[in-house]
């Protein structure tokens, strides 16, 4: 549901307290003890999962009164939390920052901001949102070639002195790049950008839906910088999907949103956004203490086994969770929010609950991938770029930020580690399937130790010049590879927190967040949004339309949560109508020369 209320802030009478207790006592699920729900008054909910999703949902069923009680199995904040580097620590400092992956919060987010900005912080009067960022600059990274640096200016923003060596890369990558992507591609480029803005929703639903981004684009006919940058580097390196099999709806849109905040139009904020300390510090502890306040309870380290269905009633009776001790229990509430990942959330779904509603077992379609972190710490600061760098010739896909600069509000050798690293250069594996440049093997057969070393040859390729050294092996402190991959380099290795990709067809297969049963509820960054991309906003709007679903099927006379789609530009809509009747008549959109 998308319906909005006009204050979403508006409180419910009742206690925000929470569900918890645990009663003794056998079940008929013959769980062993069950976990009842807390004290007399306003429903319960129990949240089943503590990432984005979780948490949103959490908060605005808190706000609204509802008893509501967050089950997660590991860490709160889930794929979007940093976390420590065991024994990284000495003396005072806080360990070294670690993370899944690097945070990036363009401006075609609303929903995410919204709840940011009712967070509080200390010394903030927009809360956290106050501690976004944005950098000056992004790049393509290139082997053996100069990088394309693109400036990312916005109101207030004071770029840095250019030195005439940083000119002269400049031009020179430019220059480079026109060369090398022909005017005539750079011309069908843009034409096919034009024909998916003028499309309409059905043509885009359908037809782009149903179509690849590299076929969409012609890139099996033009050159080697126009598939790695125009068809590659908008889809494997963001959204971690082969451009060969990505939907071309998925990834135009995502296009044409950025296209639109660049031109200042429908944007929270500017094109590229960052958090100016570790994710936790900025953010999810903040936000953790703030529902706490709200009466909302956390269970760390319960794991949802089963959503038991019960078929007398056509209602989940129970979830069925193990314990940090492992012993399973049933967890009783008038509500449930499943807000887990789509690949460990199907496994929670039965048969009997899946013949109830169909589109359970079409989340079966859905495909899931690898994109993981890795963060190198650095005892001397790296003269790379002020912003994100996509490593457009890597084999691995890799994509990296540097931290360090900005934390401003941290000294990072005097606040984290053993005072040697300075820096932290957090990169993103989106290739995981395909062999490196050193070992000749792919990421998933290497060892850990392995995969470290392949990555940073990967990204001296990709920064390293002839004469201009700036990634140093001498420099590098240590690095930390996310803990949820395990069993590399053997035959079986796993990825406890994978991504979402977008292959034809996807859209078709995404959940809505109302389910049949009457108090089952879905969110998750797999749920149906306006936003489809496997992204925090598409997390934190799903359990918005959540929460929505079961203030309707309640009754509620709550305000409902805003629901803020993407950016429809007006000036498109009558080309829009006009393509509908072409849709219908079976023609192809206006400007689609072929």
């Amino acid at each position: 549901m998308n319906r909005r209320g006009n204050s979403r802030r508006t409180f419910v009478a009742g206690a925000a307290a929470v569900t918890g207790a645990v009663a003794v006592g056998g079940t008929a699920l013959g769980a062993a003890p069950a976990v009842a729900a807390g004290p007399a008054g306003a429903q319960s909910v129990a949240v089943l999962g503590g990432g984005v999703a979780g948490l949103t949902a959490a908060h605005e069923l808190a706000e609204r009164g509802f008893r509501v009680t967050v089950y997660e199995r590991r860490a709160l904040g889930g794929k979007a939390r940093s976390m420590d580097v065991p024994g990284s620590a000495r003396g005072t400092r806080r360990p070294l920052p670690a993370e899944h992956g690097f945070r990036f919060i363009p401006g075609i987010y609303h929903n995410l901001p919204d709840t940011m900005r009712r967070i509080p912080f200390p010394g903030n009067a927009n809360g956290v949102w106050d501690n976004l960022v944005a950098p000056a600059e992004m790049s393509f990274a290139r082997t053996g070639r100069e990088d394309l640096r693109i400036p990312l200016p916005w109101p207030g923003h004071s770029p840095a002195e250019l030195t005439l060596d940083e000119i002269r890369r400049a031009l020179t990558a430019l220059l480079d790049t026109a060369r090398s992507i022909p005017l005539h591609e750079a011309a069908y480029f843009v034409n096919r950008f034009l024909v998916f803005l003028t499309s309409c929703d059905e043509r885009r639903d359908e037809e782009w839906e149903r179509t690849p981004w590299w076929d969409f684009l012609g890139a099996a006919r033009r050159s080697y910088d126009y598939q790695r940058i125009l068809a590659v580097g908008l889809t494997r390196n963001i959204v971690a999907t082969k451009a060969e099999e990505a939907s071309t709806r998925t990834v135009a849109t995502l296009l044409e949103a950025f296209v639109f905040n660049a031109l200042g139009r429908g944007a929270d904020g500017p094109l590229d956004r960052i958090l100016n300390l570790p994710t936790n510090e900025a953010w999810i502890d903040p936000w953790v203490a703030h529902l706490t306040s709200l009466g909302v309870e956390f269970r760390i380290g319960w794991t949802l086994r089963e959503l038991a269905y019960d078929s007398g009633t056509g209602r989940i009776g129970a979830a069925v969770v193990e314990d940090p001790q492992g012993v399973r229990r049933s967890v009783t509430a008038d509500h449930y929010v499943s807000a887990i990942p789509v690949e460990h959330a199907r496994r929670t779904w039965g048969a009997a609950l899946r013949a109830a509603d169909p589109q359970l077992a079409r989340c079966d379609r859905l495909e899931t991938d690898w994109m993981t972190g890795i963060q190198f710490y650095l005892t001397e600061r790296a003269p790379l770029l002020a912003g994100h760098a996509n490593c457009i010739d890597s084999p691995w896909s890799l994509t990296a930020i540097q931290q360090a600069q900005h934390w401003q509000s941290r000294d990072f050798p005097a606040d984290y580690g053993d005072g040697a690293a300075v820096d932290c250069l957090s990169v993103d594996i989106s290739e995981w399937d395909r062999p490196g440049i050193l070992y000749g093997k792919t990421a998933k057969q290497c060892t850990r130790t392995e995969v470290a070393r392949e990555v940073w040859a990967q990204l001296k390729a990709a920064f390293n010049e002839p004469g201009r050294t700036v990634l140093k092996d001498g420099t590098l402190h240590s690095w930390f590879l996310d803990p949820g991959v395990d069993g590399l380099g053997t035959p079986n290795p796993t990825n406890e927190d994978q991504l979402l990709i977008h292959p034809v067809g996807t859209l078709h297969n995404r959940p809505q967040a109302a389910t049949r049963i009457p108090n089952l509820f879905l969110a998750g960054d797999y749920v149906a949004v306006d936003i489809d991309l496997a992204t925090m906003e598409g997390a934190n709007a799903s359990a918005r339309q959540a929460v929505n679903a079961l203030l309707d099927r309640t009754g509620s006379p709550a305000a409902r949560c805003m629901v803020r789609p993407l950016f429809r530009a007006p000036e498109m809509e009558a080309h829009k109508r006009h393509d509908r009747l072409r849709h219908r008549l079976g023609l192809p959109n206006a400007l689609d020369a072929g």
